[in-house]
């Protein structure tokens, strides 16, 4: 759906060891995202603590958790950079991250019928021969349509969104539930923005491997 453009391909100029890339992220929804960039990569679950802290600010939140994943993977490895995101989804006062039950995407779902819902994806990208880092947060808006008990019992028997914020898979199904959107990188409904992680690759002098 979201066709992107690879801006790293192999660079004919060799400078030293290439750093790998890593994925600090066990998502197949992000692995996806990356391959679609066609770079080379491995990837490694985290494994963080993502409680929420008391009184935290949501973008604070989200933000701290794409760089404690980053961070955590970037303490590992050596001659490479690192990736880390983390998405929630917003609406109103409530933060709705992934439903992991059947039972809980449809309770999201029906909270998130005719509303305005804020995706927000934290992201991290560490160099880890100096530790020197980009991060933010990159907001996506999405107008969801008056979904019915029969349509969103139809969406989750039909499509696998458990492990997606709010229950909500863009590039999937999803698609049909939805009024409008609007936002910077569409890419990060999906869980990785890809305008940011190569903007902050080209910063970090990454030219391919």
């Amino acid at each position: 759906m979201f066709l992107i453009t690879s801006v790293f391909q192999k660079s004919n100029i060799e400078f030293g060891h290439m750093r790998k890339i890593v994925l600090a992220s066990s998502s197949i929804h992000r692995k996806k995202l990356l391959q679609q960039i066609k770079l080379k990569f491995t990837s490694i679950s985290p494994d963080i603590d993502e409680s929420r802290n008391k009184n935290e600010p949501v973008n604070s939140f989200v933000k701290r958790l794409s760089i404690e994943k980053a961070m955590k993977i970037a303490l590992l490895k050596k001659n490479s950079i690192v990736i880390g995101s983390d998405e929630i989804a917003v609406v109103g006062n409530k933060i709705l991250g992934k439903p992991l039950t059947k039972q809980n995407a449809q309770k999201q779902l029906s909270l998130i019928s005719g509303k305005k819902v804020i995706f927000k994806t934290g992201i991290c990208v560490i160099d880890t021969n100096t530790m020197k880092k980009y991060s933010s947060v990159v907001n996506y808006y999405v107008k969801m349509k008056k979904l019915s008990k029969e349509v969103i019992n139809n969406y989750i028997d039909k499509e696998d969104m458990l492990s997606c914020a709010a229950s909500i898979r863009m590039e999937g199904l999803a698609i049909s539930l939805i009024e409008k959107t609007a936002g910077e990188d569409p890419t990060s409904v999906i869980g990785l923005p890809l305008i940011k992680l190569t903007t902050y690759l080209e910063k970090l002098g990454y030219k391919g491997q």
